[in-house]
């Protein structure tokens, strides 16, 4: 069986492989840059590692599933767009280094560069292919409106947020296990079984980049802390906060979120508040529920256990945990 850093060189080498329309440069060339300045390739290596589980070849999924890396960077350039945000995995973004016409065509393409992938599925799986990728893309379009409607909503639920978050995160993560079963020969029913791992996978591990955006050590995990908080952006720890602050803390969060303070001291007060409501605890316990629910999936699908070894390590690394 592969393990996973064998996966990601796989995924890696696959990108650096693909062919492009040399007419197009100038448009491809944003393309090979996003693709080429990290990630961590979490969406094919998860769709190969449950291929390999169920059956002993990978070489068919390899292109395919490839595909939804290309279409998980397509989201992130047209996010990055939508949030103007100047960098993404420490580089600069798409249309921060080009422009953003230059951007919206280059990840026109990528959606399209996908489907070419996804057409080298096999012939006997290649429409449930489709039809779960199709279903998925239009689920991940509405979890950015959602997003995008959050910002200006002034309450937003925690079924609201979780079903955001579900649709947003969960479902590639979801879909692309649920691909990775039809690629090992797993029936509809072992690959609905992948699917529900994936999405509570999906489900936990944004919530945990909910935490850590505030109080993840950024040396670790690369990313400013209180970049959330800076961008006012509703994240699961602002909303159970509204969830079950008093009317005087409520007032004072939405003060402090809306207003245009000295960032540092912004990011401690609104930490400070969290810490009063034991907002970090109540998440912690949440995202584990979630964690628990993937475990009970996985341990449900009918491989052999010993083949379930390196997704168990997945699921782990994605938590800062072994098992």
């Amino acid at each position: 069986m592969y393990t996973q850093p064998e996966l990601k060189k796989i995924i890696d080498t696959s990108l650096v492989n693909l062919s492009y329309n040399q007419e197009s440069e100038r448009l491809t060339d944003p393309v090979k840059y996003v693709l080429s300045i990290g990630g961590k390739r979490l969406r094919p290596v998860l769709a190969l590692l449950v291929c390999d589980m169920y059956g002993d070849k990978i070489d068919e999924a390899v292109i395919p599933v490839t595909g939804l890396e290309i279409f998980h960077n397509f989201t992130l350039v047209h996010d990055d767009i939508m949030d103007k945000a100047p960098v993404r995995r420490g580089f600069s973004t798409v249309h921060t280094k080009w422009n953003v016409n230059q951007a919206i065509l280059s990840g026109d393409i990528m959606a399209f560069m996908t489907s070419e992938c996804l057409l080298q599925s096999p012939l006997n799986i290649l429409q449930k292919v489709f039809r779960i990728f199709n279903k998925t893309a239009i689920e991940v379009c509405v979890g950015q409106q959602l997003d995008m409607d959050f910002e200006k909503a002034a309450i937003v639920s925690r079924t609201e947020y979780l079903r955001m978050i579900e649709l947003k995160t969960a479902v590639l993560l979801a879909a692309s296990a649920r691909i990775g079963a039809l690629f090992g020969g797993a029936d509809d029913k072992e690959a609905d079984i992948m699917y529900e791992f994936g999405r509570n996978l999906g489900i936990a591990f944004q919530i945990r980049d909910d935490i850590l955006d505030t109080y993840g050590d950024k040396k670790v995990f690369g990313k400013t802390t209180g970049g959330d908080i800076l961008a006012r952006k509703k994240t699961f720890l602002y909303v159970r906060a509204m969830e079950i602050a008093s009317t005087e803390q409520k007032k004072k969060l939405q003060e402090l979120y809306t207003a245009d303070n000295d960032p540092v001291s912004k990011v401690r007060e609104v930490t400070e508040l969290y810490d009063q409501l034991r907002i970090r605890a109540f998440s912690e316990s949440l995202m584990e529920d979630y964690h628990r629910s993937a475990m009970g999936f996985l341990e449900k699908a009918g491989a052999a256990a010993d083949r379930k070894t390196e997704l168990l390590q997945m699921a782990g690394s994605l938590f800062g945990r072994d098992h």
